[in-house]
């Protein structure tokens, strides 16, 4: 969950390989994978589809009990807004999902308006109230 990570967990990040286009993404689930290399696509085994993951820079260590390395991993569901936007997710979003726009190495990214549904509704623009997200 992406509430769940830390950013000191992913302060090793060098790069992301997106795997689609982000751009007409308005949210990813992202989560911390335990896998067994720094690079490379891992294996994926939910449901849905994965849009991106992270790559490790060189002195990112293995954990010590397991030797794997956790690196992140960005998917999205057979029921998210981008295949079914009138679905579930019609307005808000998964509690894992951040805006992929404000995703960097290092960053773990936040929800926006857009990435809950939005745009804001007009009294919201005119008073200037943006939502605390």
């Amino acid at each position: 969950m992406s509430a769940l990570i830390a950013e000191d967990e992913i302060v090793h990040e060098a790069d992301f390989v997106w795997l689609e286009d982000i751009d007409g993404l308005d949210y990813v689930r992202q989560s911390l994978d335990r896998l067994p290399t720094r690079r490379g696509k891992p294996a994926y085994h939910r449901d849905g589809r994965m849009v991106g993951y992270a790559l490790l820079a060189p002195d990112a260590k293995p954990s010590r009990s397991s030797g794997t390395f956790r690196r992140r991993v960005f998917w999205l569901l057979p029921h998210d807004r981008d295949t079914d936007p009138e679905g579930l997710y019609a307005t808000g979003a998964p509690a894992e999902a951040v805006d992929p726009r404000t995703l960097a190495p290092g960053i773990k990214g936040r929800k926006t308006e857009r990435s809950e549904g939005g745009p804001p509704s007009t009294a919201m623009r005119e008073l200037g109230i943006t939502l605390p997200l």
